[in-house]
């Protein structure tokens, strides 16, 4: 029951990262939601095998720092752009 949750959450954390592409707040939203899930699998993948939990760890610290990363990304996309709209961006950085 619990394996059938879990893959709920990723397959609609992943359908949310890859349709909210007109916000970025929604788009972080949902990477951090796959990431989420993505622990959950980790720690019942360890947590079966009785293995350390030194790993998890290790994933949570590149998830802060990537979700991190993100923010910033964001606040700076904000202080320039005035909104978190994507469409206002543009490659060429006008």
């Amino acid at each position: 029951m619990f394996n059938c949750v879990i893959l709920f959450m990723f397959f609609s954390g992943f359908i949310i990262f890859c349709s909210m592409n007109y916000h970025l707040l929604l788009t972080l939203i949902g990477l951090e939601f796959l990431g989420l899930s993505l622990f959950f699998n980790f720690f019942l993948f360890l947590s079966y095998y009785n293995f350390s939990y030194y790993y998890v760890l290790v994933f949570l610290t590149f998830m802060v720092c990537e979700s991190v990363i993100g923010l910033s990304i964001l606040v700076s996309m904000i202080r320039s752009h005035g909104n978190d709209l994507v469409s206002s961006l543009s490659i060429l950085g006008w």
